[in-house]
């Protein structure tokens, strides 16, 4: 068959593609299993919104009617006593029904409850504070702090903030607008909105603050608002002066329970700092509790109750200027009117964004895993040695994931919005797309930069497992308070934010948010306008993913450059200004005269030396394979010695020629075999394949080169024809060749018939797999091939099959084999080199071997015991210099030189023997490669122990 030439981008891109998509139909199940996820998840959802809605549609969430009295209410409530509309004992209806015209609530100051109140203890040492005594009758005073730059003026316009009496009429049909003449408050929380006054709707009492309580102003008085009887209660006011701010600032700080080291509370109602106000002047700061705050999104402290307290310290200063009857009069406080609502708890929105980070981070164990496989199973390399290129492996790699990922986030946004959720259906579907897509895109250009870091695919797989929960649980209930915390600075979040989960959860988070204010006002969910509202995190999210894309997907090609190859260096992209390496021919006039001989080295192994330094100074073609000085030495550890796994190794194969390695585990077979095929990088030295240095040109080594590793590399769910049509095509065969090509490397490998050809790889004996990794090797013509005990593990029949297809292949090609079969080197191999700790002691074909050291006939005799000494003697007889090498129960074995041997004395003289005594048995047979390499082997590390 004529060589084809090298394998195109496209094609190598095509043959990988068709791989893919086998192993995808392969794995059909698994990727059902990975697509039922989120739809397990949606369903789950629409049935918790079912269970939810079924509740939210009872009586008590809507606007209906209560009974008018407690009364009617035990008897059975009539039509004629019901009251339809807000009611102030049913605080839930203020929610739901209709308000055209919301009710006006005096303004409330925010005051601590009595045993809150701050007193004078060890904390607190001020005498002006009132006695700890009061707590246990409940009267307590009110305190508020003060200071200025001028004491006076303070003084005198903090006198102002309360009055000394009580200014009220209760015969007055609006009571509400009466009371609001006075100072109120209440130690109620205050609500989510205005539309219900929690004080007005509490059991807790309403407070009227004096500058002194009297008898004759009344420690309470009751009013009634609606069915509701409630309590309007008096309360001293203090105003206290303190020296500075920081001093006010500590007193407000241990008053907080978590401030005061005794953990008692003791709450003081607000504070003010005139600073530098007078009479031209009004500059005040005021101090609250934002304890009491409601969190509803809009940030507003209306609800605090913080209104009524800037009111008063405001008519304070008119009254120092101009007289105590002067007022600005604040008279209510109110919502805007609103029609009847329904509540609507939107589950999908609630908790979507922290289901949904799982949903797509689980996506990244499934990238990682696959691609760590291939690195564990060295699948990755097995393809770059047959010929793929980085670029088609990249591409098609990438493609893939992303096709999966793309389809597998189109089922999830398809199966909820089908099944209704609002956080698909409300949000504008083309921001969805863009935030999924480039989220999806870093995540598989992650996947590719950490995938270097693991070997392992349990490992991987756990670690990555763990990643996901965690980032979910972190972002749900670590992140996301800081995201909701206002005064957390933002740059901080957006730092955050550069960790791939967290931008993802961000930018669910802002999904859900908009999807439940949607559904709660029935309005749309986020559009591209909303991107430029700077409370939206959505733009930053995706300028942040989008720009870690590139930066990771640059990172991550980088990396895999340098450790897919060995030798390549972490600058391989500034290649154009790296020093050009050495030509084959310029390396060998370097070289010229720089050759050093050991001791140990036999003639023939200088001799390949010489035969080495040769070519690399007139370099022909026909040798395929030049090893020049190649040496391999793993590091020491644990104070352990280096290990010299090959020592400067000097071979030259030419083409025709199958080269066979001999030598005892741990020898350095195949350490030698993985330099050669760029599995590993030499300590120095090089070697040439077809004229191209490995060291520097491997990727065009890989174009004509063929492997067959120690273990076979295959994938366990392609079948043994799917797996050469992949390695045919990545060796440029196409059509009927290709065809052909596939069908006789499994006739002549007996993997054709009885169905096995298309029976998938883990399904296949060990001898099956070695045979479909011998015709992996061979597949496509290369022009060097490299087999590494090929014949482990086959069966007799097999093996002879094997060893015809092998010396069919070397006859236009050049063969590395690599045996520990005497049997095989004999048959296959035109030359052999016996490896002794990682050193070549000897090279020659089998017969020149055999001759070179093996010198001897081995005799054989079997007697009884009585006649081992006479056997003995006939030995010493026809060699003077003969060596018994083996006794035992009447067989013995004697080395008999050749020089002094002829095989018909030894004929004569056994049939001489025969006629005085019994023989058993008796034998001569010339010496065995195996004989020579046990004897080489011998020596060499006897040489090594002496050293």
């Amino acid at each position: 068959m004529v060589n084809p030439a090298a394998a195109s981008f496209w094609t190598q891109t095509n043959a990988l593609l068709r791989k893919n998509i086998t192993f995808q139909k392969r794995n059909v199940k698994a990727n059902f299993r990975l697509i039922l996820f989120p739809v397990i998840l949606c369903v789950l959802l629409v049935v918790l919104q079912r269970l939810i809605d079924a509740q939210l549609s009872k009586s008590k969430f809507k606007c209906g009617c209560v009974c008018a009295n407690n009364r009617a209410r035990d008897a059975g409530c009539r039509d004629s006593d019901k009251v339809c509309g807000v009611q102030y004992s049913d605080p839930t209806q203020a929610t739901f029904c209709a308000l055209p015209k919301p009710p006006q609530w005096p303004p409330l100051l925010q005051l601590p409850a009595p045993p809150k109140r701050v007193v004078r203890n060890a904390s607190f040492h001020f005498s002006d504070l009132a006695d700890v005594s009061c707590r246990r009758t409940g009267s307590c005073p009110l305190t508020v702090l003060f200071t200025a730059d001028n004491h006076s003026f303070a003084q005198t316009v903090a006198g102002n903030m309360f009055p000394s009496a009580l200014s009220v009429n209760l015969s007055d049909s609006d009571i509400m607008a009466n009371l609001a003449m006075n100072v109120l408050g209440s130690e109620s929380r205050p609500g989510w909105n205005n539309f219900l006054e929690p004080a007005f709707s509490s059991e807790l009492p309403i407070y009227y603050v004096q500058t002194k309580c009297t008898e004759s102003s009344g420690p309470s008085f009751p009013f009634q608002i609606a069915d509701m009887q409630l309590e309007v209660r008096c309360v001293e006011g203090l105003h206290l002066w303190r020296n500075s701010s920081s001093q006010i600032n500590s007193e407000l700080y241990k008053g907080y329970q978590r401030g005061n080291k005794e953990g008692e509370t003791n709450e003081i109602v607000s504070a003010f700092d005139f600073l530098n106000s007078n009479g031209n002047r009004y500059n005040v700061s005021v101090w609250y509790n934002s304890t009491y705050k409601r969190d509803t999104g809009f940030g507003s402290i209306s609800l605090s109750r913080i209104p009524r307290s800037v009111n008063l310290i405001s008519n304070a200063y008119l009254q120092f200027l101009l007289g105590p009857g002067t007022k600005m009069l604040f008279e209510f406080v109110k919502e805007m009117p609103k029609p009847q609502t329904r509540f609507r708890l939107e589950i999908s929105s609630l908790l979507g964004a922290l289901f949904f980070t799982w949903v797509i981070l689980l996506l990244f164990p499934v990238v990682l895993t696959s691609l760590v496989y291939e690195k564990q199973q060295k699948l990755r390399i097995m393809m770059k040695m047959h010929g793929l290129g980085d670029g088609p492996y990249w591409m098609i790699s990438y493609i893939y994931f992303l096709a999966l990922s793309v389809f597998y986030m189109l089922c999830f946004v398809i199966f909820g919005s089908l099944l209704g959720l609002k956080f698909f259906t409300l949000n504008d579907y083309s921001i969805q797309f863009v935030f999924y897509f480039i989220y999806i895109n870093l995540q598989i250009a992650l996947a590719f930069l950490v995938a270097s870091i693991f070997s392992n695919v349990k490992t991987a797989t756990v670690i990555s497992y763990v990643g996901v929960f965690g980032t979910g649980l972190l972002a749900g209930f670590l992140f996301r308070y800081f995201v909701q915390n206002t005064s957390f600075p933002k740059r901080w979040i957006i730092v955050m934010e550069l960790y791939p989960g967290f931008a993802l959860y961000r930018g669910l988070y802002e999904l859900a948010q908009f999807s439940f204010n949607g559904s709660a006002l029935e309005t749309n969910g986020m559009q591209w306008l909303d991107l430029s509202d700077i409370s939206n995190g959505m733009k930053e999210v995706l300028i942040i993913m989008f720009a870690e894309w590139i930066v990771v997907l640059f990172a991550a090609f980088c990396i895999d450059k340098v450790l897919s190859s060995g030798s390549r260096s972490p600058l391989f992209f500034l290649k154009g200004f790296q020093k050009r390496p050495l030509s084959f021919q310029k390396l060998g006039i370097q070289k010229q005269g720089l050759k050093v001989f050991s001791q140990m080295e036999k003639a023939d192994v200088i001799q390949e030396m010489e035969k080495v330094e040769q070519l690399l100074l007139e370099p022909t073609i026909n040798h395929a394979i030049v090893c020049d000085d190649l040496k391999k030495v793993y590091p020491g550890r644990d104070g352990n010695p280096d290990k010299f796994a090959v020592r400067g190794l000097f071979l030259a194969v030419p083409q025709g020629e199958c080269f066979g390695m001999l030598g005892p585990n741990g020898a350095g077979k195949t350490s030698f075999i993985n330099m050669m095929i760029g599995l590993t990088k030499p300590t120095s030295g090089t070697a040439f394949v077809q004229g191209l240095d490995l060291t520097t040109h491997m990727d065009g080594i890989y174009t004509s080169m063929g492997v067959c590793p120690q273990h076979d590399l295959l994938w366990e769910s392609l079948t043994g024809r799917e797996h050469l049509l992949f390695y045919g095509r990545l060796k440029n065969l196409k059509g009927s060749i290709l065809t052909q090509a596939v069908e006789e490397s499994l006739k002549s490998l007996n993997l054709f018939h009885g169905g096995v050809a298309d029976k998938q790889a883990g399904k296949y004996s060990g001898g099956m797999k070695r045979r479909l990794s011998v015709a992996i090797s061979l597949i496509g013509d290369p022009r060097v091939v490299y087999m590494d005990e090929p014949s482990t593990g086959l069966d007799p029949a097999s093996r002879k099959s094997l060893w015809n297809v092998v010396k069919r292949a070397k006859q236009n090609r050049a063969i590395i084999l690599t045996t520990h079969s005497m049997e095989e080197a004999e048959a296959l191999c035109d030359r052999l080199g016996i490896f002794v700790n990682g050193g070549l002691q000897c090279v020659g074909n089998p017969k020149e071997l055999k001759a070179r050291y093996g010198g001897n006939y081995v005799f054989t005799m079997t007697t009884s015991s009585d006649h081992e000494r006479d056997v003995e003697n006939m030995v010493l007889q026809l060699a003077p210099n003969a060596y018994k090498i083996y006794h035992l129960s009447g067989t013995q074995k004697f080395e008999l030189p050749k020089e002094e041997v002829r095989i018909a004395n030894v004929f004569q003289a056994v049939d001489a023997a025969k006629r005085k005594f019994t023989v058993y048995a008796w034998g001569l047979v010339d010496t065995t490669l195996e004989d020579v390499f046990i004897k080489v082997a011998h020596e060499a590390r006897a040489f090594d122990t002496l050293s």
